[in-house]
């Protein structure tokens, strides 16, 4: 009667649907007692109950997706948050009905890890390794960052740059369950409740991407989902954020590549892409319904956004949200943090060099900003003046102040006086440029031609091919060191082997975005940070550049390797931190004493757990 009571008091269509409940659990109890094998109804034989109708319900008739979780059993093995496979102990495998369910061995984390790296140097496909990776991660959560943390130098190029474009313009094909949100025009109206759809509720990263301009690839639509997959395992393996506090969202307004709307397995809307009022009203709905979901300190980072939303896109939030592009603000960071670097094998300072860039799109104007933001730090000039040792060459040249009329807005501050050049060799030869950067996204532009000319203007010409994936860099690293007979200091955005030319071994450095977002992410996060600004990027930047040793500038390099990363990201996040706290944009109080170590502290460790 209490109980009866005690519905009584709720409304009617909540009363049905718990008697409805109770009544099920009811049914499932009697046949789980009676050892689950009465009779089907209907049938002339035994069999087991068709206790939710889906054996009798006909294909046009309901039915109620029930599901029962206990951390145990076959539900724990199949949970990676908790799964540990055969690195249960046998008490474990006892108090958690595991028995029978794996193998007898035990094996440790170190000799899982052993096996599982074994396995994948036996594919020679590298799309094979990163699916093989991809499934690990859907296993066994601890496994994989333990692996990726362990052999980042290996396994980066995997899970990210280059196979990762490989992998988005396949997705389709090698969807297996989804890793993320997935936001389409057809949630407009109710994207805050698609938010509450995701398990995890105390989120503090979302990298989102509308997949228009993925790497050098173009607009890959909803396939673009790999990169925000991609740059939230590695907030975690190298910057130590909880992998349950990650969140990968693509927003997918469409596509305007042909290949995927006729192709058969595309996974996104088959629509041309939304532009104009309707694509700015479902990313302020998005935008806002973060905030309400989420609270102020989420960190919303944009990426691979075309450039004509990705620079709207943060001059319209990076007021109200805590928003950071990193194909504008992250490139930029790491390409200052080796320019910085470079110093101490070129010599002089920033503001003694003059640089030339091909590509005037997001990465080319962002990084253009931030050396102009330095110099003028370290020489106390305006600007808009140091902006005139930065020049850059886009698809009709030289950007000059005769073409003013034409340029779009985010090149103007870029158009100096100076006569038309067409070509980049006649811009070399006309600016006589010491730094030579590429973010052009097409291949093979820094031609023999382009490279002896640098050579010839510089005894130590610094040449960085930025362009992802590997096919679109500007040039390789041997073409680099051996057209520059050995001068160059070089390094690109994708990964390149060791050059030997004239019996001597040339390591090239790689400007790769991850030395940068994990860290700045983090000291966002342990900070409590509420906005983002121009100078928590340049504490980044000298924060990178400080972890080079004499050991790696001996062997030509301007970036520390990627095997000290954590060590790395905490102190970029102790630099970031501490420009927040002076800021006075840091809400996490009182500041710690030694934010090196706390940041260290807060990192994600892979580690397993003993369970009672």
């Amino acid at each position: 009667m209490i109980c009866l009571n005690r519905y009584s008091l709720l409304e009617p269509t909540t009363t049905r649907v718990v008697l409805g409940v109770r009544k099920l659990l009811a049914v499932m109890s009697s046949t789980l007692m009676n050892g689950g094998v009465e009779a089907a109804a209907g049938s002339g034989g035994g069999g087991v109950r068709d206790l939710y109708g889906e054996d009798r319900a006909t294909e046009d008739q309901l039915i109620t997706p029930w599901s029962f979780s206990v951390s145990s059993g076959c539900t724990l093995l199949r949970d990676p948050r908790y799964n540990k496979g055969l690195a249960f102990t046998e008490r474990e495998r006892d108090a958690h009905y595991l028995r029978g369910l794996l193998p007898p061995a035990v094996f440790n984390q170190e000799l899982q890890e052993k096996r599982l790296m074994h396995n994948l140097r036996q594919y020679e496909v590298p799309l094979h390794r990163y699916m093989a990776m991809m499934d690990l991660q859907e296993r066994n959560e601890r496994l994989f960052y333990k692996i990726l943390i362990d052999n980042v130098e290996e396994l980066l190029p995997v899970v990210y740059t280059p196979t990762v474009g490989e992998a988005c313009q396949k997705y389709g094909s090698i969807f297996r369950r989804p890793q993320g949100l997935y936001i389409s025009l057809k949630e407009k109206g109710k994207i805050l409740e698609v938010l509450k759809n995701w398990p995890e509720k105390n989120i503090q990263v979302i990298v989102v991407t509308d997949g228009e301009r993925i790497l050098g690839l173009g607009d890959l639509g909803c396939q673009g989902m790999g990169i925000p997959v991609g740059k939230l395992s590695l907030y975690t393996a190298l910057g130590g954020v909880r992998p349950s506090s990650c969140l990968p969202i693509t927003i997918d307004v469409g596509t305007n590549n042909e290949k995927l709307l006729n192709d058969e397995f595309y996974i996104g809307l088959r629509q041309k892409r939304a532009t104009g009022k309707e694509y700015a009203e479902l990313l302020d709905e998005f935008m806002r319904a973060v905030k309400q979901n989420y609270g102020e300190k989420v960190l919303i980072q944009f990426e691979d956004f075309a450039n004509h939303n990705a620079f709207d896109l943060l001059a319209k939030y990076s007021s109200s949200h805590l928003v950071f592009n990193d194909d504008i603000q992250g490139t930029a960071s790491v390409v200052l943090a080796g320019l910085l670097a470079s110093l101490k094998l070129v010599r002089g300072t920033l503001a003694d060099h003059t640089f030339l860039f091909l590509g005037a799109g997001e990465a080319g104007t962002g990084i253009a900003e931030l050396i102009a933001l330095e110099i003028s730090k370290q020489t106390k000039a305006p600007v808009e003046e140091t902006r005139k040792k930065i020049w850059l060459v886009d698809s009709k040249g030289l950007i000059v102040s005769s073409r003013l009329g034409s340029l779009q807005h985010f090149k103007k501050p870029w158009a100096h006086e100076h006569e038309p050049v067409k070509e980049l060799v006649g811009a070399i030869k006309a600016i006589k440029p010491t730094v030579l950067i590429g973010s052009s996204g097409v291949g093979k532009t820094f031609t023999k031609e382009v490279i002896e000319a640098m050579a010839s203007l510089n005894k130590k010409p610094l040449i960085l091919a930025l362009s992802n994936p590997t096919s679109q860099s500007e040039c390789t690293a041997e073409e680099a060191y051996t057209w520059s007979k050995g001068q160059a200091i070089f390094a690109s955005g994708s990964p390149f082997d060791h050059v030997e030319y004239e019996g001597k071994v040339f390591v090239p450095g790689q400007a790769n975005n991850a030395y940068i977002f994990p860290g700045f992410g983090l000291g966002l996060i342990i900070s409590g940070a509420i906005r983002v600004r121009d100078e928590m990027l340049l504490a980044a930047s000298e924060a990178l550049a400080a972890q080079v040793s004499q050991e790696n500038y001996d062997k030509g390099l301007i970036y520390p390797p990627f095997s000290n990363i954590r060590k790395i990201s905490a102190h970029i996040a102790a630099n970031v931190a501490a420009k927040a706290y002076e800021l006075g944009l840091a809400s996490h109080l009182p500041r710690p004493k030694d934010l090196v170590k706390y940041a260290e502290s807060c990192m994600y460790s892979p580690g397993y757990r003993n369970y009672r």
